[in-house]
């Protein structure tokens, strides 16, 4: 009776899933992945980040330029011409070298009228010049 139940253990359904196909394919596609992600070169930019700190008392206040939507433009609360930018310029910074110039402009002021004004901040010996678009 022994033999009968051994026999019967041996014999084989064919519900068995051979693993061995599939466990070549996902070695393979390991493989496939490892060896072309050491060849992808991520491009970037180098950054160099401020150091941030509590402010002192030396930084100098940045020259204001506010630019009306009409193209008035405006110098510590008085109307100053286009033209007479440049020489503004001169003037504050020949009392404090370290000051930079904001050019402050809203959103409708056309191109044509704030461009120059930087370029004649520039003229005016300033080294550093940005431009602020308000809301």
């Amino acid at each position: 009776m022994s033999s009968r139940i051994a026999s019967k253990r041996l014999v084989d359904d064919g519900d068995d899933i051979e693993l061995t196909p599939m466990l070549d394919v996902v070695f393979i596609m390991l493989i496939f992945f490892v060896v072309t992600a050491t060849f992808v070169m991520e491009k970037g930019l180098d950054v160099q980040r401020p150091e941030y700190g509590p402010a002192s008392s030396t930084d100098a206040v940045p020259i204001v330029l506010n630019i009306t939507a009409s193209g008035e433009i405006w110098l510590a609360k008085r109307r100053i011409d286009k033209l007479s930018v440049r020489s503004n310029v001169e003037q504050l910074l020949a009392q404090d070298p370290a000051r930079s110039v904001v050019v402050s402009t809203e959103q409708t002021t056309p191109t044509s009228v704030f461009v120059p004004v930087l370029d004649y901040a520039r003229m005016g010996g300033a080294t550093s010049v940005s431009l602020h678009v308000a809301e």
